[in-house]
């Protein structure tokens, strides 16, 4: 199957500058060598502990951020070898719903002129295309056309959330990447989202990298799994494989730690011990291997190579060979 984006070795480091005068500055590896691809109509969920990268990722993807080293490839094109009209052209197929509903919509525009913005970044439509447009977009995202005049303090935080998908599908976009858009919602907002999500995927063909830290939310909504820390990828494989046997220790302890909702289903709790490493300064070998049950001596000194040891099925771990 042809990849409809491709990520190979991308790598993001952030300066950190010293407060001391004449004092050295270090290099915080934020993503650090990631590769993977994502297919038409598929959703490839990405999940990790705060401050393990996915975040980085999705915004480079986008070009909200520029990278340090590696590719990223959009439909065969270099995303970062485009002029101004290619970057206008690729913004109009990959949009991003953002994690806050509320700080990513104007406070001072309403709804109409927040929803019709890329329409009319775009050149896209005439005044009554785009107010048609509008009404549109908010009744496929669930909420009342005639909203369409108020401010965004006036809806609840799940109605805002509506809003932004509005937004994002304004262009017709192939791509869209979800940044922890369900995080600040209550449970059942959650659930309504994600299953409008599903059912805007199925009606328009639509493509989704989807962001987060409950895995239960990313097993949900996801065809495939990317499991990052601390800026690397360490274990992708569908979400059926992943869910019943996960092979690297840390995808095992997120999963022993996800809380189940059938009593019946049992199974060993395991609390990950310890904090994760600075990303500054990472320890040497794997950087799991300071938290991890099964270390070995190897993975104190190499870092484990990223294989794939079934037919697409990776994992960056010792225990496995390819």
């Amino acid at each position: 199957m042809e990849a409809l984006l491709n990520v190979d070795g991308l790598k993001k480091h952030f300066e950190i500058k010293s407060d001391k005068l004449g004092g050295k500055s270090a290099w915080l590896k934020a993503v650090d060598d990631v590769s993977f691809d994502v297919y038409k109509s598929e959703t490839l969920g990405i999940v990790g502990e705060s401050g393990c990268g996915k975040s980085t990722l999705g915004k480079i993807i986008i070009r909200l951020l520029d990278k340090n080293g590696g590719n990223v490839t959009f439909k065969g094109r270099d995303i970062f070898n485009l002029d101004r009209e290619g970057l206008k052209s690729l913004r109009r197929n990959i949009q991003m719903v953002f994690q806050d509903p509320f700080s990513s919509l104007n406070p001072r525009k309403r709804v109409a002129r927040i929803v019709a913005q890329p329409l009319r970044v775009n050149k896209v439509g005439n005044r009554e295309e785009n107010e048609k447009r509008v009404e549109e977009l908010l009744a496929e995202v669930g909420l009342d056309p005639r909203y369409k005049r108020r401010y965004p303090h006036q809806f609840s935080g799940g109605q805002r959330q509506r809003i932004g998908i509005a937004r994002a599908l304004a262009l017709h976009p192939e791509l869209i990447i979800c940044d922890e858009a369900v995080s600040a919602l209550d449970v059942s907002v959650q659930a309504q989202v994600l299953n409008l999500l599903r059912t805007l995927q199925e009606k328009y063909n639509l493509t989704y990298i989807f962001i987060a830290h409950d895995l239960s939310v990313v097993e949900f909504i996801s065809d495939r799994i990317l499991v990052m820390y601390l800026g690397r990828i360490v274990e992708l494989a569908d979400k059926k494989q992943i869910a019943k046997n996960p092979l690297h220790p840390y995808t095992q302890s997120l999963f022993k730690a996800s809380p189940r909702i059938d009593p019946r289903a049992r199974h060993e709790e395991e609390v990950l011990l310890g904090d994760v490493p600075s990303p500054i300064d990472p320890p040497p070998g794997c950087y799991f291997h300071p938290r991890c049950p099964k270390c070995m001596d190897i993975c104190k000194q190499e870092y484990p190579p990223y294989r794939e040891i079934d037919p697409g099925r990776f994992v960056s771990c010792h225990l496995y060979k390819s």
